[in-house]
């Protein structure tokens, strides 16, 4: 087993997320029938995050029309830092060994085919957060709609000790 990122010759999460100006929300309830994240051995599972803050949407629409790629991935940021506050909920940061997995899922207008660089604010805040253990596996979909008419959505895996 792997130790975890954070505490003795680790990174610790808590510290870098305060390095870089960020708090972690409070967990956005489900929209419907879901639990923000699950633990299955070692390893925890979220649910898509949606860019909420404080409840809203800062932005709804389609990346490539109403919403530029520049928005998309600072929205996917957002999805990335809920998504880290629900695995905190559910066993806490301190536990996180690897960020093993992360699916981006972009509301795309036609003809958008950016996806992987909107993805990438996702993508680049685990690694900001976690250094080498926030290297992933990574699918960037674009998609005709999502809930809320949210532009982005993002889930993770990552695993835990």
């Amino acid at each position: 087993m792997t130790t975890p990122i954070s505490g003795e010759g680790g990174v610790d999460a808590y510290a870098k997320l305060a390095e870089l100006g960020l708090t972690l929300p409070k967990v956005v309830p489900p929209l419907a029938s879901y639990l923000p994240a699950v633990q299955s051995g070692n390893y925890v599972y979220v649910s898509g995050q949606l860019p909420l803050v404080e409840g809203k949407l800062p932005h709804v629409g389609k990346v490539g029309a109403e919403v530029t790629a520049e928005q998309g991935a600072e929205l996917a940021r957002r999805c990335a830092l809920n998504a880290l506050a629900a695995v905190e909920a559910l066993v806490g940061l301190g536990r996180v060994v690897k960020v093993v997995k992360v699916t981006g899922f972009v509301a795309s207008a036609p003809g958008f085919t950016g996806q992987p660089a909107v993805i990438n604010g996702a993508s680049n805040l685990f690694g900001d957060v976690f250094g080498e253990q926030g290297r992933h596996a990574r699918s960037a979909v674009g998609v005709a709609e999502l809930p809320l008419g949210a532009p982005v959505e993002v889930e993770i895996i990552v695993e835990v000790a």
